[in-house]
């Protein structure tokens, strides 16, 4: 016999806004913060002409604005 145990540690979701791709829905601060990495890196390249410089420049840009926008989103719905 198969049935499902319902989860007791299951976190109560916060409702972020998300964009479909794919039949995923991608939370909207992930999405421009993989801009702005890839904004980042393209502007790094031509500046520096240094492919590590870069990656690194981008790795961080992105890193700090996904959980920069992450900690506004979330901060924004338990308020409103």
């Amino acid at each position: 016999m198969t049935y499902a145990i319902p989860s007791l540690t299951a976190r109560p979701r916060t409702k972020v806004n998300a964009v479909d791709i794919a039949g995923t829905a991608w939370p909207v601060y992930k999405i421009e913060a993989l801009v702005l990495g890839a904004l980042v890196f393209l502007g790094a390249l031509a500046l520096t002409t240094s492919l590590q410089t870069s990656v690194l420049a981008s790795a961080a840009a992105t890193v700090v604005t996904w959980w920069t926008l992450l900690i506004v989103e979330t901060s924004a719905t338990k308020r409103g």
